[in-house]
């Protein structure tokens, strides 16, 4: 069993909050654990043996509220102080990436390397006081300046791989995005759409096209794909095989213990949709979030077999689209509370290795909801998460979503009046300026990293049905919050070269 005291403005903390907070072990995987707090103490009774970490929600000062982890440590009777082991592994992390980054002897980091060398005696201090009150409050002030240094780090590395992909020619390849909602016609939001993007993605959902069996509805689909043909607009559509409950069509439920007849309905339903749509979809989101949505209980071969198999119809079907395999939840938190689905790295080794014929991934991120995968997290872990795909020779599609504002949501599903806030604050309390300074600072790592080929927000609006409370690029009532301003200016500043290249062509 782990155990960590927790200290808290000079002495042990009386509430800890444990939403969202789980134990991972070797390679950041989760494990399963029962999590308690009593008064100054966090327990982890694992199931599993060997050195392990936690991860929970905590204060970091003017950085917010971020889910943030320990290092992995072996078991033993002290409790360890938790102020310290965060800081700990902030600090390692920043070593772990100044050298993958290459940042160690750059000679534009020179101010940034002294920065984080006092930030490291900071944290040579907090292992000093056998006080231990003492020591977690020096350890917050570090963890607190080394989050912030962290993200300042991130940042400094993608505007130098981001200077370097504008003047290449792989910048041509990038593009930003936008979900439809497929009941929105009007004239103000199609010509949102039709402004502010390269392309759209068309959701695809099993259950609205085939509520009934044998029983079809194109119509809504059929409108967009043809108001993106006649606009010019790259589509990626899908997903076309997904076990999230609001995808999947009630009907399924009755092949739920017939594996054979459930592939049968999958493939031929993923056959139909890609034969009336293939001429229109530069991108096809084949199967999405399966390695984490296993309601039917498929053993780890099944759900591999039906990547495959989708994967390879899709390619076969539409052999000049791209072929997309989606993941959601990046952290695996849920592979803590099921063990019958799969972490999403593994996931992705072992399609990549197993020789699936696709061409690209795509990665869900979003934040501000109180459930696995969407709790606030700093920006070194993204620019980290990122780097895991250097090394598969895959493209990456990446679609985001962060709210506006903290009150209340008419539309909200996740959880009440304080589902935004119970999740953390990036910087400070979400805000249109928060959201706006998130999307900027997202993208530009998002983008210097040479295998991402998109950005893909989820919502254009906060109209009923929307995902995250407050998530949409525009109110209700499409008028712009500054997120849209500022997509805009990032826009402008990564493609003016290519701007001002067509332009000469046309003289």
């Amino acid at each position: 069993m782990l155990r960590f005291n927790v200290y808290r403005d000079g002495e042990l903390a009386k509430d800890i909050d444990l939403a969202g907070a789980y134990v991972f072990g070797q390679d950041s995987i989760p494990v399963r654990a029962d999590l308690a707090s009593a008064v100054g103490q966090v327990s982890c009774m694992k199931r599993v043996p060997g050195a392990c970490g936690l991860v929970l929600l905590w204060p970091v000062g003017k950085t917010g509220k971020l889910l943030l982890p320990t290092t992995r440590l072996p078991e033993r009777n002290k409790p360890y102080n938790l102020n310290v082991e965060l800081a700990r592994a902030q600090i390692m992390k920043i070593y772990q990436k100044r050298e993958d980054w290459g940042l160690f002897d750059y000679q534009d980091a020179e101010l940034l390397n002294k920065e984080f060398d006092s930030i490291r005696k900071g944290f040579v201090q907090s292992l000093g006081p056998t006080d231990q009150t003492k020591a977690a409050a020096i350890a917050d002030k570090v963890l607190a300046d080394a989050v912030n240094f962290s993200e300042k780090l991130a940042m400094f590395h993608a505007e130098i791989l981001l200077a370097r992909r504008k003047v290449s020619a792989s910048i041509s390849r990038v593009g930003f995005g936008c979900t439809v909602d497929l009941a929105s016609t009007s004239d103000n939001y199609q010509a949102c759409m039709r402004d502010n993007f390269e392309f759209i993605a068309v959701p695809i959902r099993w259950k609205q096209v085939e509520p009934k069996e044998h029983e079809q509805h194109f119509g809504p689909i059929d409108a967009w794909m043809n108001w993106a043909a006649r606009n010019k607009k790259n589509i990626y559509a899908g997903p076309l095989l997904s076990f999230e409950q609001a995808h999947l069509p009630e009907w399924v439920y009755l092949w739920e213990n017939d594996y054979d007849a459930l592939r049968e309905c999958i493939y031929e339903h993923i056959q139909r949709v890609v034969k009336r749509y293939s001429r229109f979809v530069r991108v096809w989101n084949v199967v999405s979030g399966i390695h984490a949505h296993n309601v039917f209980d498929l053993s780890f071969e099944q759900l591999m077999e039906l990547t495959r198999t989708s994967c390879l119809l899709v390619k076969k079907l539409a052999p000049q689209s791209q072929v997309m395999i989606d993941l959601v939840m990046p952290w695996g938190e849920y592979y803590a509370r099921n063990q019958r689905t799969i972490p999403p790295l593994l996931y992705a080794d072992m399609a990549v290795q197993s020789g699936l014929k696709f061409d690209s991934f795509g990665l869900q991120i979003y934040m501000g909801a109180p459930t696995d995968g969407h709790y606030v997290r700093d920006l070194m872990q993204f620019s980290a998460l990122l780097d895991e795909f250097v090394g598969q020779g895959k493209s990456l599609h990446v679609t985001c979503q962060v709210p506006s504002n903290i009150t209340p949501d008419a539309w909200d599903a996740w959880g009440g009046k304080q589902a935004v806030a119970k999740a953390g604050a990036w910087h400070q309390a979400w805000s249109p300026a928060v959201q706006a300074d998130w999307l900027n600072s997202f993208s530009r790592i998002g983008l210097s990293k040479p295998f991402v080929e998109s950005i893909c927000w989820r919502d254009l609006a906060d109209y009923q049905g929307h995902y995250m409370p407050h998530g949409g690029l525009c109110k209700n009532d499409m008028e712009p919050k500054p997120i849209l301003e500022k997509l805009k200016a990032l826009r402008n500043f990564l493609f003016a070269n290519k701007k001002a290249s067509v332009s000469e062509a046309q003289k």
